[in-house]
């Protein structure tokens, strides 16, 4: 069981609230640092809150979702001790995880179907 935290702006909600529920399927625990609505947020602060938490090691990977994911990966970037990624297909994701240590990965509510956000 791996310890996770997820966050996320409006743009991002919903499909945050269903990669949730699919990781806790899986028997992970998963931490949700917001937002909780689809009403208008800063996608900054959740960013900095979840990079935050991964870079101290609070959690072992985190995962970020706005409306294309760019936003979010552009903020965790610059938190030190943070490796987050665009991933835009499994392929790109599984390789930032396993070859260059990706800490968050950074998916985009708009652009990714739920089978897209489950693999």
């Amino acid at each position: 069981m791996m310890r996770l935290v997820i966050g996320s702006d409006h743009g991002g909600f919903e499909a945050k609230e269903r990669l949730k529920r699919f990781i806790q399927g899986l028997g992970h625990e998963v931490a949700d640092f917001g937002c909780y609505s689809t009403e208008s947020v800063d996608y900054p602060d959740v960013a900095q809150l979840v990079g935050e938490a991964v870079a101290k090691g609070d959690f072992q990977k985190g995962f970020l979702l706005d409306g294309f994911g760019g936003a979010v990966c552009f903020v965790a970037n610059k938190i030190p001790g943070v490796r987050a990624v665009c991933g835009y297909d499994t392929f790109s994701a599984k390789l930032a995880a396993q070859h260059d240590d990706a800490n968050i990965l950074c998916l985009g509510g708009k652009t990714h179907g739920e089978l897209a956000l489950q693999e």
